[in-house]
């Protein structure tokens, strides 16, 4: 099935339908099933909105800070096998992601520091 016309709300053909969907409305598409010989007029509505906050997608080569307090000596030790580097001004570790992703130092990360290092 291709679609050949894809117009959006307020375009000449969508009036009726912005009136039955309003602020909902996002396309009217046409398609042509050629198999059967039927053209289809298709609508993408809006069914549900709610709040969304993007993560930052991290790539494994990524530096990332994590919180680690002075007395979690096992924690630097687990950084510092890592690869870890310490930034004394930040009071914060700098690691590659992939060598914590899916352990208990992921879950230290900073995002309000996250920077973006390499």
């Amino acid at each position: 099935m291709k679609s050949r016309l894809n117009l959006k709300p307020g375009q000449k053909g969508t009036k009726a339908l912005v009136e039955r969907y309003g602020e909902s409305l996002l396309y009217v598409r046409y398609r042509y099933d050629e198999a059967r010989g039927i053209r289809l007029k298709t609508v993408e509505i809006i069914v549900e909105e709610k709040p969304w906050h993007p993560g930052t997608r991290l790539r494994d080569d990524d530096l990332v800070p994590v919180l680690i307090n002075y007395n979690e000596k096992v924690l630097r030790d687990k950084v510092k096998a890592a690869g870890g580097t310490w930034n004394p001004e930040e009071k914060l570790w700098y690691v590659a992601y992939d060598a914590i992703r899916g352990t208990e130092l992921e879950e230290r990360m900073r995002a309000d520091a996250f920077k973006g290092k390499k």
